[in-house]
């Protein structure tokens, strides 16, 4: 398989998985929270806070609301990255209250899907071969019988020569 075992994480790669659309939703979102708190939150409240307590309350809740709103994105591209039920994991992280539906997401996803290094089909990274072309996706060695790297002449743990 091309990952490894050991999945690398950036930033920048995870980040690139939101939508556009929502990054857009996820702006009217915010801008939507701010008129809300100032036009008619704070605009119909004899007892409102002072300005200086309203903009942060309003700043607060807008990014909270924002940041949700990309996260229901980034739920349904990783989900589907990931050979997961998508619809219903963007539809539970929607309607499950209080993030709980976010912290199920994160506790029970899948690894990352790979592919096969010689047919190329995308296979989960539990698979020991490919259910095609039955390639040993996670060779070992012959002696120590430890995983070790798709095309390794000799083992980085005890040496052995390892067959083609």
């Amino acid at each position: 398989m091309n990952r490894t075992s050991e999945e690398k994480f950036d930033i920048r790669e995870e980040i690139r998985l939101i939508p556009k659309a929502m990054v857009v939703l996820a702006a009217l979102t915010f801008v939507g929270i701010q008129a809300l708190f100032f036009l008619v939150f704070f605009k119909h409240d004899r007892h409102a806070p002072p300005l200086l307590a309203q903009l942060p309350l309003a700043l607060i809740a807008g990014s909270l609301m924002a940041f949700f709103t990309l996260l229901i994105g980034y739920v349904n591209r990783d989900a589907k990255r990931r050979g997961m039920n998508y619809k219903l994991w963007t539809v539970l992280v929607i309607f499950i209250p209080n993030a709980i539906g976010y912290i199920i997401y994160f506790v029970v996803r899948q690894p990352i899907m790979g592919r096969c290094a010689q047919c190329g089909i995308t296979v989960s990274p539990a698979f020991n071969f490919c259910p095609k072309c039955k390639f040993n996706l996670h060779p070992a060695c012959p002696q120590c019988h430890r995983t070790i790297e798709v095309g390794a002449a000799y083992c980085p743990y005890c040496s052995a020569e390892v067959k083609a």
